[in-house]
């Protein structure tokens, strides 16, 4: 957010997991109430809320998917290929 790192997301199967950056926690802001700062994982089926919320919808939704040759669903997938062209100061940008 900002050009700071903020946290990390990752998949495991139909789980994923948001985790804040260690030092993100000592001078950043929740990215929502649903996501307090806490150095503990936050683990759900599917994408947290505010996640999903960055993904896009309706007929960009479809496009990207069919460009991509993914499944429209898989928010995930969709949220790390899309993750650097997102409204406001937050990108996703994928790991090495």
């Amino acid at each position: 957010m900002h050009g700071k790192r903020v946290g990390h997301l990752e998949r495991h199967g139909n789980r994923v997991l948001f985790q804040y950056d260690s030092n993100y926690l000592e001078f950043g802001k929740p990215l929502s109430l649903s996501l307090p700062l806490r150095s503990e994982p936050f683990e759900s089926e599917g994408l947290p809320a505010y996640f999903s919320g960055l993904c896009s919808e309706g007929w960009l939704r479809r496009i990207q998917a069919f460009e991509q040759r993914i499944d429209p669903s898989d928010e995930f997938t969709l949220l790390i290929n899309n993750g650097r062209d997102l409204a406001g100061a937050v990108t996703i940008e994928p790991t090495d």
